[in-house]
């Protein structure tokens, strides 16, 4: 009976052990993790699944999840709530939310560029914005980068945006989901729309358009796409932000310097639903436009001129913030130095 008794104390003695082993092990695990929460799965973020793909990540030793957001607002709350350590955003909804307990911050962008395509129902030869008078183009969501950067430029080019399109106006509709988009400008009336890739080509493939210029060559450079966490985040994982960053960074130098059917092949496995095809089409038109930032470092002039595209475009409010208190370019200037 003693026997038993000393038998089952190191038995319990060995499953603690083993448990507080599991326990250590899979803390070591979290450690390394970092869960992305993106704004939107688009072939426009590559650089980050090719880094994703290629393993890039892992050669930084660290373990990257993510997940998809139906919308800037969904990205945000995840990352204020402790649902993930990193969002893929638009640099807009970090300025929307500044003022929140534990400040998200940018530390790091994406892409510099608009990375939609105007679409039109007609083939136009010499596309200039002057030939949205009197028309309708559906944009995207009210509020998002590519619908204030499309009102930005119609303004720019001294267009009234209004629904009074026999007086010349021109009607820009913001009321269609991103999805959205592509077949109701085919079901409708409305002559042109702005596309991402490789959505805008294969339309034309359809034969239900013609993709014309990049917004982006209107537009001109633009922080369009940032990484953005809380500050408590930086100050505790900076090392594993810049590790982070770092493979990013390498991302986008594989599809800058690869063929496009390399570059297509990489990130074929984050997109089941494409073919090597549209892919290589995607990247060949962002690498074109130079979509994708060499470096992630968001300069203070950009970031003005997004407050300018957000101020001049919003009636509601209008926003002001320090720079210094929505960038934090420590890591990305690393990182570019590198």
């Amino acid at each position: 009976m003693q026997q038993i008794k000393r038998m089952s104390i190191f038995t319990l003695c060995l499953l603690i052990c083993l448990g507080a082993g599991l326990l250590f092990f899979g803390c070591g695990n979290n450690s390394n993790r970092i869960r992305l929460n993106e704004v939107t799965h688009s072939i426009f973020y590559a650089p980050l699944y090719a880094a994703y793909n290629l393993g890039y990540f892992e050669d930084e030793g660290i373990e990257v999840t993510i997940e998809s957001a139906t919308g800037s607002d969904a990205s945000m709350t995840a990352l204020l709530s402790g649902s993930a350590d990193i969002v893929l955003v638009g640099p807009e909804t970090v300025v929307y939310s500044e003022g929140s307990q534990d400040r998200p911050v940018i530390f790091g962008q994406l892409t510099q560029k608009d990375g939609s395509f105007f679409v039109s129902k007609d083939n136009i030869e010499n596309f200039t914005l002057d030939m949205l008078k009197g028309k309708t183009i559906i944009g995207g969501r009210k509020g998002g980068m590519p619908a204030m950067t499309l009102q930005y430029i119609i303004q720019n080019a001294n267009l009234t945006i209004g629904t009074n399109t026999s007086a010349g106006e021109v009607n820009l509709r913001t009321d269609v989901s991103f999805a959205m988009i592509g077949s109701e400008f085919v079901t409708s009336g409305n002559e042109f729309c702005t596309l991402f890739e490789p959505t805008a080509t294969n339309l034309e493939k359809e034969g239900n358009g013609y993709v014309l210029n990049a917004v982006g060559d209107f537009s001109g450079y633009l922080p369009y796409t940032c990484f953005a966490t809380k500050q408590s985040y930086l100050d505790k994982h900076g090392d594993k932000a810049e590790k982070f960053l770092r493979a990013v960074k390498r991302g986008y130098e594989y599809l800058k310097n690869s063929s496009l059917s390399d570059s297509a092949a990489a990130l074929a496995p984050s997109f089941s639903g494409m073919t090597l095809e549209e892919l290589a089409i995607a990247v060949e038109q962002y690498v074109r436009i130079d979509a994708w930032c060499s470096s992630p470092v968001m300069t203070e002039e950009s970031f003005t001129k997004m407050l300018e595209v957000i101020n001049e475009t919003t009636t509601e409010t209008q926003y002001h913030p320090v720079y210094s208190d929505i960038v934090d370019n420590t890591i990305a200037e690393k990182v570019a130095g590198n």
